[in-house]
């Protein structure tokens, strides 16, 4: 087989409808269209609508409610926390928050704070100020020697 000789599979290469050029094209006149009607003119999104009928969307009723002010926080397993002390990012022996999470790459964005969970394994003993930490997080920080302060009120029960 030789360069000249390779070709695409027949019907890979299609050429474009011209539309609107002539009655003889197959495809003048109304290129395709139809006949008038708000479909047959340019600019058209019809998307929801359904003819004058009250759209489903519409007809749904509306459950829940997104609160627009929810805190957001970026989630930090143990497991990560102790690759990025293994490579170095991290010096285990300074106080860890989420500045320093953020500088060392760890964390893209800290957003309202550093919620710490417990996946994964930390053998490292380390001083964190998190906003929040799951109970087995907390509890394998202090199995390896370690600390964990929360910056946010934990929630009362009642």
């Amino acid at each position: 087989m030789k360069l000249n000789e390779l070709s695409d599979n027949s019907g890979a290469r299609k050429p474009r409808k011209r539309v609107g050029r002539g009655v003889g094209s197959g495809t003048g006149k109304t290129a395709g269209r139809g006949v008038k009607g708000q479909k047959s003119r340019s600019g058209v999104a019809i998307k929801g609508f359904e003819g004058g009928q009250m759209p489903i969307h519409m007809r749904l009723p509306k459950r829940g409610f997104n609160k627009p002010n929810r805190a957001k926080y970026a989630e930090l397993n143990l497991g990560r926390l102790q690759q990025a002390i293994d490579a170095k990012k991290i010096d285990a022996g300074s106080k860890i928050d989420a500045a320093a999470l953020v500088t060392a790459g760890v964390l893209n964005k800290a957003y309202d704070g550093v919620r710490l969970l417990g996946r994964g394994d930390l053998t490292a003993k380390v001083e964190l100020e998190v906003a929040y930490a799951t109970s087995s997080a907390r509890e394998a920080v202090e199995k390896a020697g370690g600390s964990v302060s929360m910056t946010r009120p934990e929630k009362s029960e009642g």
